[in-house]
């Protein structure tokens, strides 16, 4: 049984590195880069690092890398991981620090993962001669769509595999300084979908001799809301929203083709591939029906981000012992968002937890949510970041998961 008490040395170190972390995540902040080549993030990540004990590894297609500190024991590994990139959005938030990049800012937080895996790297090798193994700190772009942490994996640069995988993402809705999440599933699979609908051109005054894509593409976002509603298990729960149908260019004019774009997000492999069935045997069914034809192209996400019960008990614990009773919340249920750390999390025993920040004053109920051009944070909160994620490295090095968990 892991009976490991984490040291309180932990929460002292994050205090002291705050203002580091603060700095560091404004710098970030004001220069947000996209996808899976961010060469100032990086850059400025590696400087962060600059003179500590660790290896750097990279790998061809992004510019991520994993940075391993090796303790005196040869005993077990620990992947910590932090992502880089940034949203495609003009940022609204009067910060001194905005964006200077039109059309990208960190609205989901990743700068404060950079700066907090930073300063737990930091905070680790100070205690290095202590550590009973490994730490790994993946530095991950391409988080947003990308696919950042399965390029990382494809690329060797977790090989071998560690013997467990935690990650922090941090939250405007949740209160400041609690740590939440669940065992199972956390977070949805996402796929995207395009369906094209193909008719036949004419002239408005004379839809007889025309094939109006315009009804069937109706229709059928119609009808894939009661295929949900009728084909999948309610417990196991699917939303497929469309997002977006595109079609014709004037009003007078019967156009040829209508689009319809949107997302399926699922708990399970199962529902997953129903929804997939579902949309791909409806929608051609029912052009058909209107002498109409529609083709349909099911694009795959990220996998549902599944922790393990080990994993989120030791988060647990770990929040409880470092900050006291109520520093936990257990999620009643997964949130719909996505996120690529499943992929780790698909190959090695682990779990992701958030971090409530409030911004000073806010509701956490109703703040600016991750995502939105206004989002803003309070910072203070990275220091409780780099004290968990040093306690779980060292509580998971020095006893492994707990069997009865």
């Amino acid at each position: 049984m892991n009976t490991f008490t984490p040291s309180r040395f932990w929460v002292e170190a994050g205090d002291d590195l705050l203002q580091e972390m603060i700095t560091l995540r404004r710098s970030i902040h004001e220069e947000p880069e996209l996808g899976l080549h961010l060469p100032k993030t990086t850059a400025k990540a590696k400087a962060a690092l600059e003179g500590l004990p660790l290896e750097i590894y990279e790998g061809p297609s992004t510019t991520g890398f994993v940075a391993v500190l090796r303790g005196p024991a040869n005993g077990r590994t620990v992947l910590l991981r932090g992502d880089m990139d940034a949203l495609p959005l003009d940022e609204d938030t009067g910060l001194d620090f905005s964006s200077r990049t039109p059309g990208a800012m960190h609205a989901c937080g990743h700068d404060t993962h950079v700066a907090m895996l930073a300063g737990a790297a930091r905070a680790l090798c100070a205690k290095r001669d202590q550590l009973a193994g490994t730490v790994m700190f993946m530095f991950q772009p391409g988080e947003e769509g990308y696919h950042g942490a399965r390029w990382m994996l494809d690329d060797g640069l977790i090989n071998p595999l560690p013997d467990a995988a935690f990650a922090l993402h941090i939250s405007p809705n949740i209160p400041t300084g609690v740590f939440a999440g669940r065992a199972g599933p956390l977070l949805a699979a996402a796929d995207r979908f395009e369906i094209t609908v193909k008719g036949r051109g004419g002239h408005a005054s004379q839809p007889q001799d025309a094939i109006d894509p315009i009804p069937v593409a109706c229709e059928i976002v119609t009808a894939i809301q009661s295929m949900v509603t009728r084909r999948i298990p309610a417990f196991d729960p699917v939303v497929i929203t469309v997002g977006r149908i595109q079609a014709g260019t004037t009003n007078n004019v019967i156009p040829e083709v209508a689009v319809i774009e949107g997302t399926i997000r699922s708990f399970s492999e199962r529902s997953r591939e129903l929804a997939h069935e579902g949309l791909k045997r409806l929608a051609p069914h029912i052009a058909q029906a209107h002498t109409a034809e529609a083709e349909v192209e099911v694009i795959p996400g990220f996998p549902v981000t599944h922790c393990a019960s080990e994993a989120t008990a030791l988060f647990e614990r770990t929040a409880e012992a470092l900050f006291g009773e109520g520093a936990w919340r257990t999620m009643p249920s997964p949130a719909m968002g996505a996120e690529d750390f499943a992929y780790v999390l698909q190959k090695v025993p682990g779990a992701m937890a958030f971090l409530g920040a409030t911004p000073e004053g806010g509701d956490w109920r109703s703040c600016c949510a991750l995502h939105s051009n206004r989002m803003v944070l309070d910072e203070r909160v990275m220091a409780r970041g780099v004290a968990m994620h040093c306690a779980i490295a060292e509580a998971f090095l020095s006893g492994g998961f707990d069997p009865a968990d």
